[in-house]
């Protein structure tokens, strides 16, 4: 089932404890892409610069992935970041954040992608967002990111478009932040009454929270994994994880969701194992279910 993804493409810098990764690929997009590609065919929507090192055809070589949304635009720059984690890994402190081609209109979605079924908008701005969607005709499932600074500083827009979506997508702070709660089951609760049905609130190391406008709920905690060099992207992988085996699926009630976010935390959980994408491109769908069934085990009682 078709599987549309529109994000950043960006030209990252990471310092952690275990390293220092300087000008390697990385973007919400990107993450997403290679995370789900595992479980469907993915349309790529996403734009860069005329000064982008990256082929993402060689990139996303041998996967499903559609690049006929990728614009490269030769007036502008690609998106950069750079970013320090702290010896816990949890904490991160952004060193330098260029927008470049970001903070310029968002790219256009290909007439043919324009039936996707499930839709992933990644975390940008609310409005960009939603023009993105008003370009996909009937999508069966539709999932979105966001960030603090878009609940601080753009919270109308935001409520526009989680009034279109079926799940948001937020970490814990942010779904503290826009329910104005300290309890995340509280903040999931004031969350759904703004208008997705699914709320999936991220936790990190402590693992994932999601909560449907019916009541129902489920918890998992994160797999525990030994090693942990580079958690960026870990939450776009997750994102990517859940939106592809929803569309491999292509269903989403509660069963299917409950196993879908088991697939992103554990997608997620290769992500971190090294800088950029080499801790995702290392493994194969079989580690991938291998993995899924240990996790299984050590979560059933």
């Amino acid at each position: 089932m078709s599987l549309l993804v529109t994000g950043s493409i960006g030209i990252d810098t990471v310092r952690t404890p275990h390293g220092v990764s300087e000008d390697c690929l990385g973007g919400s997009a990107v993450y997403f892409s290679v995370s789900a590609s595992f479980f469907a065919p993915v349309r790529f929507v996403g734009v860069v610069g005329s000064d982008c090192p990256f082929d993402l055809a060689e990139v996303f070589a041998g996967r499903d992935i559609d690049l006929a949304g990728l614009e490269t635009r030769e007036a502008s720059k690609t998106f950069r970041w750079a970013g320090t984690y702290l010896e816990t890994m949890d904490d991160r402190v952004t060193d330098s954040l260029e927008l470049n081609v970001l903070a310029e209109h968002p790219p256009v979605v290909p007439k043919a992608y324009a039936d996707s079924k499930f839709v992933f908008l990644a975390n940008t701005a609310p409005k960009l967002q939603m023009e993105l969607l008003d370009q996909v005709e009937n999508p069966a499932f539709v999932a979105a990111d966001t960030m603090n600074c878009w609940i601080t500083d753009f919270l109308d827009g935001l409520k526009q478009l989680m009034e279109r979506i079926h799940c948001l997508v937020i970490n814990a702070e942010e779904a503290k932040l826009l329910a104005r709660e300290f309890s995340l089951i509280k903040a999931a609760e004031k969350i759904l009454a703004m208008g997705p049905p699914c709320v999936i609130v991220k936790k990190g190391e402590s693992g994932a929270l999601m909560c449907l406008d019916d009541g129902s709920m489920f918890v998992l905690p994160a797999y525990p994994t030994a090693v942990v060099r580079d958690p960026t992207g870990a939450g776009d992988s997750f994102a990517g994880g859940f939106m592809g085996y929803l569309a491999e699926a292509q269903k989403a009630d509660f069963a299917t969701l409950k196993t879908a976010l088991a697939y992103g935390t554990v997608v997620a959980s290769f992500t971190i194992s090294d800088f950029s994408l080499n801790g995702l491109t290392a493994v194969t769908r079989a580690e991938i279910d291998e993995r899924l069934e240990t996790f299984r085990q050590l979560t059933s009682f």
